[in-house]
């Protein structure tokens, strides 16, 4: 069995995540797809997480690919989470989340007095409603009482849960988030908001072919790891969904850690020479969400609350050689961008002029001036 240490996975990884040399602006949707969609849910951490990876990117970047040219939607995914994902990666993505077992729990409906059959339904209905359309929560909900004669359906979708009981229809693919007018939030349908993007795919390769694009940006990941970043699989599930691989996939040792790796990830990882790389990198990064499992190989002893905070928060993070070295905070203050880094242990000169510039190139892209402390 090939055996890495957790400085060679942290090397390996900040280049899967392009966080050792920054990728032209032009390759933004690619660098959105390599890490299997950008965590939104709060949309200016997307937007970061980005930054942090992309040269010369714009501050309108974002928001023009989802409502301008539509080569990003934002829907639910992953773990019922928001994500940003490529358009034209939707197929795949609706494929694997129809496979999840998430939102098909009788126990979980009953809360909403809804039966499973009825959930499905509702859901058909939500699909039906916004094809060609754009709509307010409060428009689709009469919009959905219209077409199923149910008042019932109605006054759920218009008071019940804000997003749970929306989720099944978004990872399905029937529902995706529209522009927003002012604080009101709209949706639609990705079939009708985005030019056809292909035919649909088989369910299984999907889930394959999603378990091939987690373990290229995250490996390596012991099933454990996989179960929890998808959110919508058990253990077993998971385990049969890296079997399936089959010689694609290679069990490696980590420090006495099984784990697996695409197999020639794992040749590269063993052969890479770790490169200095210091970024400033934002809350709900995909590179902190995906090592959650196993975070205290990439922190410093008893810190984990520090970064993966309750109610699921993640805490931007200064990484150093791809392990989490403290947290940072900024605020923008008119034409003044405050940073705050708060390292967790003595940094040396290198790494503090490094996190400066990242520091200052924060500020050139929100557009203000630096005013960078340190809380040592």
């Amino acid at each position: 069995m090939l055996k890495l240490t957790w400085s060679q996975v942290a090397a390996w990884r900040v280049r899967r995540h392009h966080l050792d040399q920054r990728v032209p602006a032009e390759r933004m949707l690619a660098v959105a797809g390599r890490l299997c969609g950008l965590h939104a849910q709060v949309l200016s951490s997307a937007m970061l997480s980005l930054w942090t990876r992309v040269g010369g990117l714009e501050r309108g970047a974002v928001q023009h690919a989802l409502w301008e040219d539509r080569t990003l939607v934002k829907t639910w995914a992953m773990r019922g989470t928001l994500h940003l994902l490529p358009t034209s990666e939707l197929p795949l993505w609706h494929a694997a989340l129809s496979t999840s077992r998430r939102y098909r729990k009788p126990g979980l409906w009953r809360r909403f007095g809804l039966t499973l059959d009825e959930l499905d339904g509702l859901t058909r209905a939500i699909g039906a409603a916004l094809d060609d359309c754009v709509m307010t929560r409060e428009e689709l909900a009469q919009k959905v009482g219209q077409i199923t004669g149910s008042k019932n359906f109605a006054a759920k979708l218009a008071y019940g849960s804000w997003g749970t009981i929306l989720k099944p229809a978004a990872m399905s693919g029937q529902l995706c988030f529209g522009p927003s007018i002012g604080q009101r939030v709209r949706f639609t349908k990705p079939g009708s908001w985005v030019a056809a993007v292909g035919p649909p795919i088989d369910p299984e390769a999907a889930t394959l072919a999603v378990t091939r694009r987690f373990l290229s940006a995250y490996g390596p990941a012991t099933c454990h790891d996989l179960a929890r970043w998808w959110g919508g699989c058990g253990i077993v599930t998971a385990r049969q969904w890296i079997a399936a691989l089959g010689e694609k996939v290679s069990s490696v040792d980590v420090d006495g850690v099984q784990a697996w790796m695409l197999a020639g990830d794992a040749r590269e990882a063993r052969e890479l020479s770790p490169q200095r790389s210091v970024r400033l990198i934002p809350a709900f990064d995909q590179y902190v969400i995906g090592a959650s499992g196993h975070a205290e190989h990439l922190l410093p002893g008893g810190l984990r609350s520090r970064v993966y905070r309750p109610q699921g928060w993640i805490s931007p993070v200064l990484l150093v050689n791809g392990f989490m070295r403290g947290v940072w905070r900024h605020d923008v203050k008119g034409s003044r961008v405050e940073v705050v880094i708060e390292p967790f242990v003595t940094v040396p000169g290198w790494v503090r002029s490094a996190a400066a510039q990242e520091a200052d190139r924060l500020a050139m892209f929100l557009g203000g001036n630096l005013q960078l402390s340190w809380k040592d």
